[in-house]
């Protein structure tokens, strides 16, 4: 007997890449069955499409698709960068090959994947495998998450929360905060933040860099809190909130 992964409200999203109608099929079926959201996909320009746009928590990927093979997705995932892009460098790769020799899974991980589970499978062994890189991305996250003071910020979520409520940003702007809270009260330089955050190599104008903090520094900035601090001439450093400038 099959045990069912229990239903909740924070459905994980798993996204299936496979050529294949009536595999892909199966796999969204049982998925759904246990309690995951399945999003599909049947070739790699696809599965990109829908890890930028939709943020999965887990793909599962069969090497064999047509065009571009499966072992450029997990390349191009794990090379993502990791501020201009919105697809998550971590995410866990589960992948599928009916290639089952060791050079070929030697040269899969060394791609990137986490895991590899050699064609035929059967669904209960695939379902194990799923729950327990799911867990140990879980515990990445959480371990991850970066505070200071009221604020939360989340890498790998790309999300900010100030006083449990979620502060909407844009990617320039979560791309400066995040590096500023990597390394929180540390003064980072503008030719820093201009090259970590806009991959500038050529320094010039700090003028998108000082609105960008300056729009940053708004939206945080609540009944007197100040995270955000030019520190004159040098750059900008966070504060947890409760000393002014």
């Amino acid at each position: 007997m099959w045990l069912r992964r229990p239903m909740n409200d924070e459905r994980s999203t798993i996204l299936v890449v496979e050529d294949d109608r009536q595999t892909r099929k199966f796999l969204a079926d049982n998925l759904k069955a246990d309690g995951y959201e399945p999003l599909l996909a049947g070739t790699v320009d696809e599965a990109l499409e829908t890890v930028d746009a939709r943020y999965p928590d887990l793909v599962l990927v069969d090497l064999g698709l047509p065009g571009r093979d499966g072992l450029e997705l997990l390349e191009a995932i794990r090379t993502a960068d990791p501020v201009a892009s919105r697809i998550d460098a971590t995410l866990p790769l589960l992948v599928l090959s009916g290639r089952a020799n060791e050079l070929h899974r030697l040269r899969t991980f060394e791609r990137g994947a986490d895991d590899v589970l050699p064609k035929p499978f059967s669904y209960p062994e695939l379902r194990a495998r799923i729950a327990a890189l799911l867990r140990r991305a879980e515990l990445r996250t959480r371990r991850g998450r970066l505070r200071i003071g009221a604020l939360e910020v989340d890498p790998a979520a790309r999300t900010a929360h100030l006083h449990g409520r979620a502060v909407p940003l844009s990617q320039k702007e979560f791309g400066l905060l995040r590096t500023l809270a990597s390394e929180a009260t540390r003064v980072f330089t503008k030719d820093e933040l201009l090259r970590n955050v806009w991959g500038y190599r050529n320094l010039g104008s700090t003028r998108t860099l000082d609105s960008h903090a300056c729009r940053l520094r708004r939206k945080l900035s609540r009944e007197g809190e100040v995270f955000v601090i030019n520190v004159w001439g040098v750059g900008y450093r966070l504060c947890d909130g409760l000393v002014g400038t």
